[in-house]
C-alpha cells in the first residue's frame, strides 16, 4: 500500500511542479471557503503600459451597515498593490470627490486616475472581544467586502475600465480579520491584469 501511495505521488510530481500544486491547492481551498477568496470582474480588457503614471484616490462614500473601515484604506491598499508593478504611482492623502481627484491627478501630471470606493463591508464576529461586545450568533462568520473602481484617463476623462472586487474571509482565516484586511491580494491582482501579467 505504501508503495502505491509513493508511486502515485511520484507520478503526480512528474506532471506538476511543487509550486503549481501549492498554488492549485490554495486556489481550491479559497474557492471552497476555507481560505480568503476574492473575485475581480473587469468591464474592459484594456492594458496599460508599465511606465503609466497612475494617481489613486478614494471617494467619501462610507459602506452601509455596521462596518466602519478607515477613511482612505482602499486608496492605501491600492497604492501598496500598484507600486509593485507601476513605478509612477501616487495617492491622495484623504478621500476626495471625483472632480477633486481628477484635478489633483491632472496637477500631478498623472496619465490615469484610479478612483475607488468601499461599496459594501460586512464585519462579522471573529474574536472573543467582538463576541463579548455583540453576543449574537447570527453575526459569527466570515467578513465580506465589495470594492468598486474606475480607471479614468485624466486628459480626456475617458473611462478606460471599471472593476468590482468581491472578497470574503475563509473559515480557517476568519479570526481577527476585518473587511479592509482582505484588500491587498485583489489589488495586486488588478494591477497585474492591467499590465497583462499572469500570476
Amino acid at each position: 500500500m505504501r508503495y502505491l501511495i509513493l508511486l502515485g505521488m511520484l507520478m503526480l510530481g512528474g506532471c506538476m511542479k511543487v509550486s503549481d500544486m501549492a498554488e492549485s491547492t490554495r486556489y481550491h481551498l479559497s474557492d471552497a471557503g476555507l481560505l480568503d477568496h476574492s473575485d475581480t470582474r473587469r468591464a474592459s480588457p484594456w492594458r496599460l503600459q508599465a511606465d503609466s503614471f497612475i494617481y489613486i484616490a478614494q471617494g467619501h462614500f462610507v459602506p452601509p451597515g455596521g462596518a466602519h473601515p478607515r477613511p482612505n484604506v482602499v486608496a492605501e491598499e491600492a497604492f501598496n498593490g500598484f507600486v509593485e508593478y507601476f513605478p509612477l504611482v501616487r495617492r491622495a492623502r484623504t478621500p476626495l470627490g471625483l472632480e477633486e481627484a481628477l484635478g489633483e491627478a491632472r496637477s500631478a501630471g498623472a496619465h490615469y486616475l484610479l478612483y475607488s470606493r468601499f461599496a459594501a463591508a460586512d464585519d462579522r464576529i471573529g474574536t472573543y472581544d467582538e463576541w463579548a461586545d455583540e453576543e449574537a450568533l447570527d453575526r459569527l462568520g466570515r467578513d465580506r467586502g465589495v470594492i468598486q473602481m474606475m480607471l479614468i484617463e485624466t486628459g480626456s476623462r475617458y473611462l478606460v475600465d471599471t472593476a468590482t472586487v468581491r472578497s470574503r474571509g475563509g473559515f480557517l482565516t476568519f479570526y481577527d480579520q476585518k473587511p479592509e484586511e482582505l484588500l491587498g491580494p485583489p489589488m495586486r491582482d488588478y494591477a497585474r491584469r492591467l499590465l497583462g501579467v499572469s500570476n
